[in-house]
């Protein structure tokens, strides 16, 4: 299949300029300065690739003059400078030669914030030089529209996002549109709408879409940037459509250095940084998450899921050598507690630390009604009319309630009798130290487990708690140290994760896709692992535990 990679970037073919346009842009861009340059006077540094890219764009020319390229479908890695390139790109428009008397262009990005990233760095260009600072206004309220205007000749460039009004009616000859694989749908398609509908009031305008790639096939973000890849290989012909799309593939090996640097132009001349790179790749090794975000970001390879899972399933799989129970059955235990509220499953998930890692044995719950919903009954019909709970989840409850691995309770709701009768005879058989729940839905078995006498404790899934609780469960996992029998079950719920990161990348919930989709038995995994590594070296036999004790 033909690639999508850029070749003509470097193999030195001969770029059209009939008019010239092309060499006097390049020659704009160099006479510029920036704030973070290393080079003499700051001057705005131009490497060879972003030349090309230049001079592509401006140089070939219809013979009425007019630009061939009104689109530029740029697709960068992070840390490869497309911002600056952007940013630079806009003031040529601005105030370069490129500029139109009284024209106005537009940087436009999913929030404002996102959008001041590439404001900032037009006007840190801007007042870089005296000559431009006398003859250019800069206007850069904290909660107010941002604008540079040129006076001479009443050009602008302003600041547009799609959390706020004010798109519609614009008629702008240049936009740079920033990340739009974040844009959301609704108002980041309507700004998209009125931004390209305004570019098209007017000849020779031109768009330069700058971004990393995305996640999943349900945004205008894929939409856009697989027309492009159509028109990289061939498949498509417009000319008018320039595609800059550096990208890995989802079978390369993302540790490949060699790969880094063809995907990242920008590494040879020391941007992004090499020593950085590599330890996100260190950290890709033990975490999926890393993993994810190295391949998004850094390499552009578009991922299929929308969400960001828990963790890779080959590598899950690699725990379901089978155990022995028997030969656990006086080792210290810990038992974490999920329950649902009404027609979903509920779990209870023993685990043993052992020397090789954590070994975990679950056990099931679910309400008979819901397991006949997969026959088609409607107790589990939602908005989308769907009834069938296979069809909904991929989940063949039924076959697992015929294979022993949920046990059904009578009726529509969990029946919680049969939980703590459950948690009772896991007590009577192994050497439990701990049962741990999440109070917030336990409140109908804690009590009672409490006042049988055995070790309830209670388990917030609050970040505080859960974080370390994960954290410790992805170590395991990813280094080898979790063991689950291959129970199907577990591992529907494990496929089922997508996590709620914080803005250092952490971990801090389990979540899930769609609202029927189920999860116990990961988050009682994650409970049970971390209460088992806080208890770790408890091997004698609970102290509240006496055989008199379920004779009473």
């Amino acid at each position: 299949m033909a690639t999508t990679f850029p070749e003509w970037i470097y193999d030195g073919s001969e770029i059209a300029d009939p008019f010239g346009h092309g060499e006097r842009a390049v020659q704009f861009l160099r006479a510029l300065r920036h704030p973070k340059s290393i080079l003499p006077n700051r001057a705005f540094q131009l490497d060879p690739w972003q030349e090309r890219i230049v001079r592509r764009i401006y140089g070939p020319r219809y013979e009425n003059g007019n630009r061939i390229v009104n689109t530029v479908a740029l697709m960068l890695p992070r840390g490869n400078r497309k911002t600056s390139l952007a940013s630079a790109l806009a003031l040529l428009h601005t105030f370069g030669p490129e500029r139109i008397h009284n024209s106005n262009s537009i940087f436009a990005a999913s929030d404002r914030k996102q959008a001041g990233i590439a404001f900032r760095e037009a006007a840190g260009i801007v007042r870089q030089d005296k000559r431009l600072t006398s003859a250019i206004n800069i206007y850069d309220p904290q909660n107010a529209p941002k604008k540079i205007l040129y006076r001479r000749d009443a050009c602008t460039l302003e600041v547009i996002s799609a959390d706020a009004p004010g798109a519609h009616g614009e008629t702008p000859g240049f936009v740079l549109a920033d990340e739009i694989h974040v844009w959301a749908a609704g108002k980041g398609r309507d700004l998209w709408d009125a931004l390209t509908t305004g570019l098209e009031k007017i000849d020779d305008s031109l768009l330069v879409v700058a971004s990393t790639a995305g996640r999943g096939q349900d945004s205008l973000a894929f939409e856009f940037f697989d027309d492009a890849r159509n028109i990289a290989r061939g498949a498509v012909a417009d000319g008018s459509i320039l595609p800059i799309i550096f990208e890995a593939d989802r079978r390369d090996d993302w540790e490949d250095e060699d790969l880094w640097h063809r995907v990242n132009p920008g590494l040879q001349h020391g941007y992004p940084s090499l020593s950085g790179f590599r330890r996100h790749a260190k950290r890709a090794q033990r975490s999926v998450g890393a993993r994810q975000s190295l391949k998004q970001l850094k390499l552009n390879i578009w991922l299929d899921a929308s969400t960001d899972p828990f963790v890779d399933m080959d590598i899950y799989d690699a725990g379901a050598k089978d155990y022995d129970l028997d030969a656990l059955r006086d080792q210290s235990c810990w038992l974490a507690v999920d329950l649902s509220s009404t027609v979903d499953l509920s779990v209870i998930v023993a685990c043993w630390r052992t020397a090789d890692g954590y070994v975990v044995k679950p056990w099931f719950f679910c309400p008979q009604d819901a397991i006949d919903a997969t026959a088609g009954d409607s107790m589990l019909d939602g908005e989308d009319g769907i009834s069938n709970r296979e069809d909904r989840s991929g989940a063949p409850y039924q076959a697992w309630l015929e294979q022993g691995l949920i046990t059904a309770t009578a009726g529509s709701v969990i029946d919680y009798q049969e939980i703590e009768n459950r948690i009772i005879e896991i007590c009577e058989e192994f050497n439990v130290q701990e049962i741990a729940f999440d109070p917030h839905m336990a409140r109908q078995v804690q009590p009672k487990i409490l006042e049988a006498g055995l070790p309830a404790v209670d388990f917030r899934q609050i970040p505080s708690l859960m974080m370390p609780a994960v954290l410790e469960l992805e170590r395991a996992i990813l280094g080898g140290e979790f063991f689950h029998g291959d129970n199907p079950v577990l591992r529907h719920c494990f496929a089922n994760v997508v996590v709620k990161r914080n803005d250092h990348g952490h971990v801090v919930k389990f979540t899930k896709p769609k609202k029927w989709l189920s999860i116990d038995g990961a988050v009682a995994s994650a409970m049970a692992v971390a209460r088992a590594a806080a208890g770790d070296g408890m091997t004698t036999k609970a102290d509240w535990f006496t055989d008199e004790m379920w004779t009473a």
